[in-house]
């Protein structure tokens, strides 16, 4: 027989098998069911009841009724627009933080990439990769022990002019007002206070439209917050500007984020645009002022709730200043002793975790639990299905910051700053800073709440229905 037709007998009875074997794969893999839920109404989905919740503050209620009708692990529904799986339990976790590139992309809804345009956060995974190696070398430890000094001064700077010498405040915005001003210092260098006053207007308007649908028509969260992002663009574009005018002309700028990525360089020796630098620290000065500020928020109210555990936060406070030189400047040391400290901050990122989960999409069909995931389907995993699950943290509803004192606490199950490589890689950035706040605050007050009952919601992050009063009693020892 001619080799030449042997081989080509032996070529279609390969190419036969495989697309025998890949036929059949598939088929058995379309077998499998669609994980249980429902899909709400068209377009709508379900995103309706889920806002509905989080006004009421039981944003976690969404998820819990669903995992008990109809699957503990994984269940269906619709939100934002996007039919979506949810993938619950610490499994879940780390099978949605191991698997981007092979099987799920990271997506977020297209209201954030008009907000957020081109940053690491919507950025596909080779870009945002490429971008948050620049970030993470910016805030790396040692620059963010120089920055230890930096956050004190300007939270003493906060509490002279706005907490001492009331009696009675409104806690949220104060917090606010700090965390922003931290932000604008460590990413911008800006103190100028007009400049200030004018971003934080804009940025509160640009979080209210953070995961709303995108209906872009005046009026709208959308329309407001997308405006919103173009100004504030525009300001840091004209910062950036001036700083590359600076550095012409002197040599030498300012150390913050900015400067530094005007320089940084990827592994191919590529610098960013300027739009990219423009749009990372607007994704950060956001992140880096209004999730932390929230965390804070809750961490006052469970203080206030909490007298014993505000005692010990006290008097580990009060033992590190006691250890300090007159005129001695807070420092990195002095962090790693807050460790009772960082355990309150840990039980409160528990129960109100800056986020309530992130996104991926299926890159192709796939089986997860016996389930079916169907290419181009969208993905969510969630904070409140670990953290508030008994199976990881006994009595889950009871504030509990000694749970964080053993190293008991099972893998993927505490992720208030995500996992995997999408890992927030402000976390460092946000201890920091929270420890210093919170170092300032209760070396000068106690302080008790003028609300008790007031409601706590997700706006998307966690806010107070009367901005969170309190009655201030200033320290005479």
């Amino acid at each position: 027989m001619n080799i030449t037709l042997v081989l080509w007998l032996y070529i279609l009875l390969a190419v036969s098998g495989l697309a025998f074997f890949i036929l059949i794969r598939r088929n058995s893999t379309k077998r499998l069911p669609l994980p249980p839920g429902r899909l709400g109404l068209p377009i709508i989905g379900e995103s309706l009841e889920l806002q509905r919740l989080a006004r009421l503050g039981k944003h976690r209620e969404f998820v819990d009724e669903r995992r008990a009708r109809y699957n503990r692990d994984m269940f269906k529904t619709s939100i934002l627009g996007e039919k979506t799986i949810i993938i619950c339990g610490a499994a879940g976790n780390k099978f949605i933080f191991t698997s981007e590139k092979n099987l799920v992309l990271t997506w977020w809804p297209p209201s954030l990439k008009k907000l957020f345009g081109d940053s690491f956060f919507t950025a596909p995974y080779d870009e945002a990769i490429r971008t948050r190696k620049m970030i993470v070398a910016f805030l790396h430890q040692e620059v963010m022990d120089q920055l230890v000094e930096r956050f004190d001064k300007t939270c003493k700077k906060c509490m002279e002019y706005d907490w001492i010498g009331n009696n009675k405040v409104l806690a949220f915005s104060l917090i606010k007002k700090c965390a922003f001003y931290i932000a604008c210092d460590m990413f911008a260098s800006m103190d100028d206070p007009n400049w200030r006053a004018m971003m934080i207007k804009e940025f509160n308007i640009l979080v209210k439209g953070v995961f709303r649908l995108p209906i872009y028509f005046p009026g709208t969260r959308h329309f407001k917050a997308v405006n919103s992002a173009k100004v504030i663009r525009k300001e840091l574009m004209k910062v950036i500007e001036k700083k590359r005018e600076m550095k012409s002309s002197h040599g030498k700028v300012e150390k913050d984020l900015i400067s530094y990525l005007m320089d940084a360089k990827d592994d191919n020796g590529n610098l960013l645009t300027d739009k990219e630098i423009a749009d990372n620290v607007i994704l950060l000065m956001d992140a880096g002022h209004d999730t932390s500020s929230g965390t804070m928020m809750m961490m006052i109210k469970y203080l206030a709730e909490m007298p014993d555990c505000y005692q010990r936060v006290l008097e580990e406070q009060r033992e590190i200043i006691s250890q300090k030189k007159p005129g001695e400047k807070l420092n990195k040391n002095d962090i790693q002793k807050m460790k009772y400290s960082w355990n309150v901050v840990n039980e409160v990122l528990r129960l109100f975790p800056p986020i309530m989960g992130t996104f991926r999409k299926a890159k192709v069909d796939f089986t997860y639990n016996g389930f079916f995931i169907p290419k181009d389907w969208m993905i969510w995993w969630t904070t409140s299905s670990t953290h508030n699950d008994p199976q990881y943290f006994p009595n889950p509803e009871k504030f509990n910051p000694e749970r964080f004192d053993r190293n008991t606490i099972t893998p993927h199950s505490f992720v208030p700053f995500g996992g995997g490589p999408r890992m927030c890689p402000g976390k460092e950035f946000a201890r920091v800073e929270i420890l210093v706040f919170l170092h300032n605050l209760v070396q000068n007050f106690r302080w008790e709440l003028v609300y008790p009952d007031e409601l706590i919601t997700l706006d998307p992050m966690p806010t107070s229905s009367k901005g969170l009063p309190i009655y201030l009693y200033q320290h005479s020892d």
